[in-house]
């Protein structure tokens, strides 16, 4: 599934083992290395408390469906201190909104106020971009593909080229939709085999 990274926040994290609700996510933790989500910050009223920790991994989501992230219980969520290579991108304080766009040549294109991650994988696919106050009365919006980014700094990510082949090669970017696709093989295959004993019968 693909969706805006905004939009996991106060996303639902249920157990399997219980059927219930442990948390929300409150915050997703990127590493600017691979531009991928990790973890995420939960808050919940059993969060934190001591027995059950703060933070999801994202290696430990069984499932990402419209109700939510489904992992096994609450033993999956960890404190800071646990894992260190995450407490390391946890101290970079890394997020993706509010960061400068520009490109190898200098010229600003704005700056992120989103971004696109595909639930499978957590990579971030695109860059939502708010274009400079001159530029935006025509075009308010530039969409860039992972594909265009060379350089990540503290401050701000450096694209390969200029704005108007950044649309070029965005408007090219396959479309994964995001939504279960009634036509799957699977769902083929049962429609054609009920036809099937229907023609028999």
């Amino acid at each position: 599934m693909i969706m805006n990274g905004s939009n996991l926040l106060g996303c639902p994290v249920l157990s399997l083992h219980t059927t219930e609700p442990l948390g929300v996510v409150i915050q997703e933790i990127v590493d600017p290395n691979s531009l991928s989500i990790t973890a995420f910050f939960l808050d919940g009223p059993e969060i934190g408390d001591g027995e059950t920790g703060d933070i999801l991994e994202t290696r430990s989501i069984r499932e990402f469906s419209r109700i939510g992230m489904i992992i096994d219980s609450s033993d999956e969520l960890i404190s800071d201190g646990d894992v260190i290579k995450l407490d390391e991108i946890i101290k970079l304080n890394f997020n993706l909104p509010g960061l400068k766009v520009v490109t190898k040549k200098g010229t600003n294109l704005g700056k992120i106020v989103d971004f696109t991650v595909d639930t499978d994988t957590f990579k971030v696919l695109q860059l939502v971009v708010k274009r400079p106050r001159l530029k935006g009365f025509i075009d308010p919006e530039l969409i860039i593909p992972r594909s265009e980014i060379v350089e990540i700094t503290d401050y701000e990510i450096i694209v390969k080229d200029e704005e108007d082949k950044i649309k070029k090669r965005a408007a090219k970017e396959d479309f994964i939709p995001n939504f279960v696709n009634p036509f799957r093989e699977n769902n083929l295959a049962q429609a054609k085999n009920l036809n099937d004993n229907t023609n028999n019968s």
